[in-house]
């Protein structure tokens, strides 16, 4: 697979902090990777170092196989940035923003731009300064996507939007990955993230705790496991890999880590009414990654 962006120890120091420490990573072509951390982490730290806007202390970034620090103007050619923060210009017109910020560029697929102006219900005929925030945001979006780049950058790109038009941004993230565009989205909304990415990398405290797919990662949280019986139902205390054992009158619930063989062996010969277990969420994995880490550091 063709390598989009690369990091190698990537780190950012001010002063005596350091801000991102030792920062492997690796994107392939047509990937869609969450890049997710509480704030402070350090992830608008790397997108900054990404786009070439600050320069690392030590390590190195590269996208498109050169080096963001030297080549950042013929980098940005060829990917675009959605920032967390909205910053305009006020005088001008939807219509006239859009057509500077593709200007800037160089490249605009017109068609699918006023096709992405439809699907978000934007207004392109008003002034900045009467937008509301989630307006400003479809700004950026549309100018973003409407240029096709290879690589997308996004940082808390769907802020200020209503769930209707978060689900339009999502549809239009899966197109760019149909089209084998590459998407680096930092987010907090890991509903987002899970619906998205392909793999997902977990900061904290300005280090590289855990990446992978959804897959890979859900050993780190126990599997949630529900049973009702017509009677008492069993006692799975003891068994390797259960923890909070919980029964209520016939209704069982607990966690298991690990493999559930045992506790399917013992919930089958109690003859359950009624039997549900599911994976963890990406919530409940960023919750349990980011408790190691917290220990680990303790």
């Amino acid at each position: 697979m063709e390598t989009i962006l690369q990091t190698s120890k990537l780190t950012k120091r001010y002063g005596k902090f350091t801000a991102l420490a030792d920062l492997d990573l690796t994107v392939q072509k047509g990937e869609v990777l969450g890049y997710l951390g509480p704030n402070g982490a350090g992830k608008s730290t790397t997108i900054r170092l990404l786009l070439g806007l600050i320069h690392p202390s030590s390590g190195s970034a590269q996208i498109f196989g050169l080096d963001s620090k030297k080549d950042k103007a013929a980098i940005h050619r060829r990917l675009a940035y959605v920032p967390s923060d909205v910053s305009l210009w006020p005088s001008l017109t939807g219509a006239e923003t859009l057509h500077l910020l593709a200007s800037i560029h160089g490249t605009v697929d017109e068609k699918y731009q006023a096709q992405l102006i439809k699907r978000f219900e934007f207004d392109p005929n008003k002034k900045v300064r009467a937008y509301s925030k989630g307006n400003k945001q479809k700004i950026n979006l549309i100018a973003a996507l409407a240029a096709r780049p290879e690589l997308l950058i996004l940082d808390e790109p769907t802020t200020g939007l209503d769930p209707l038009n978060q689900q339009v941004f999502r549809d239009c993230i899966e197109e760019a990955k149909t089209n084998e565009q590459t998407v680096f989205l930092s987010s907090h909304m890991l509903e987002e993230v899970e619906a998205l990415c392909d793999r997902v990398a977990v900061l904290q405290a300005g280090k590289l705790i855990e990446v992978g797919t959804l897959t890979e990662l859900r050993h780190l949280s126990a599997v949630k496991v529900e049973a009702t019986f017509s009677h008492q139902p069993p006692d799975l205390h003891g068994i390797t890999g259960v923890s909070g054992v919980h029964i209520k009158g016939n209704h069982l619930t607990c966690q298991v880590q690990g493999s559930i063989d045992s506790v399917l062996k013992a919930v089958a010969e109690a003859q359950p009414l009624t039997f549900f277990s599911r994976e963890p969420s990406l919530e409940e994995l960023f919750l349990a990654l980011y408790g190691e880490a917290e220990k680990a550091t303790a």
